[in-house]
């Protein structure tokens, strides 16, 4: 009862919001909640949709979330979450949802084909050979792949960087918590050779790429090539266990 009533919000993968993002729905604060969250990722492509109880104060659909941005000189974005009331309506609509992953080749052939503006090194996924498949590790990497994603195609028509992608480089790059970072100076020396990827184009010559996205769970960490700049390959070069584990 204390995860019904106190222990929310309710949501069983790694939160992507920040506290200081802030959400309006009817007028109402719903930062920190699992409307806040879904309307998030629904803004950056990951479909959400939400799940109520009747009778209750959120017996309507859609839910209108308002991210308000003015402060950080963006434009509002506004998210519209469809709220299943009734099971038999949400039975029928989850038997029409794609099976969710249930192996790492799951995870490769859905990154391959769902994220176009990321380049897919031959032996990105090979790391993955042989150890015990996680969902919760393969959604992770999904949303990080995302995340670059929306970075790889946030650019003009004159191949500047747009305030979108500005906002996701400040929100996920940057700081101490970032989601994606580069390797310690340290790293960098003593694991030069691992950080080092085959060229998927150039034979004989290879890319250093020390960024890369976390995964908590397993401790997995996703390599690509870095500056991202714009109509240059990003490519993806290593998905797997920590590279520079001591």
């Amino acid at each position: 009862m204390q995860w019904i009533d106190r222990s929310g919000p309710f949501w069983n993968v790694e939160r992507e919001h920040g506290e200081n993002d802030y959400f309006e729905c009817n007028d109402e604060i719903v930062t920190d909640s699992a409307i806040g969250e879904a309307a998030y990722r629904s803004i950056y492509g990951s479909r959400c949709d939400l799940v109520s109880a009747t009778p209750s104060e959120w017996d309507f659909s859609p839910v209108n979330v308002t991210w308000r941005r003015e402060s950080e000189g963006l434009y509002d974005q506004i998210a519209s979450l469809e709220n299943w009331r009734d099971p038999s309506s949400l039975e029928d609509k989850l038997r029409d949802i794609p099976p969710p992953l249930q192996s790492w080749d799951d995870l490769k052939k859905i990154s391959e084909s769902r994220f176009t503006n990321l380049s897919f090194t031959p032996d990105c996924f090979k790391p993955l050979a042989g150890l015990p498949f996680a969902a919760s590790t393969a959604l992770s990497c999904t949303q990080l792949l995302d995340i670059l994603e929306q970075l790889a195609r946030a650019f003009d028509q004159e191949g500047k960087r747009t305030p979108e992608g500005h906002a996701i480089y400040q929100k996920h790059f940057t700081g101490q918590n970032a989601l994606f970072s580069d390797s310690s100076e340290t790293e960098k020396n003593d694991f030069a050779n691992a950080l080092h990827f085959p060229h998927p184009e150039y034979r004989g010559e290879s890319l250093f790429c020390p960024w890369h996205g976390k995964e908590r769970h397993m401790k997995f960490r996703l390599h690509f090539s870095w500056p991202i700049r714009y109509e240059e390959p990003v490519y993806v070069v290593y998905i797997g266990p920590k590279i520079t584990k001591r």
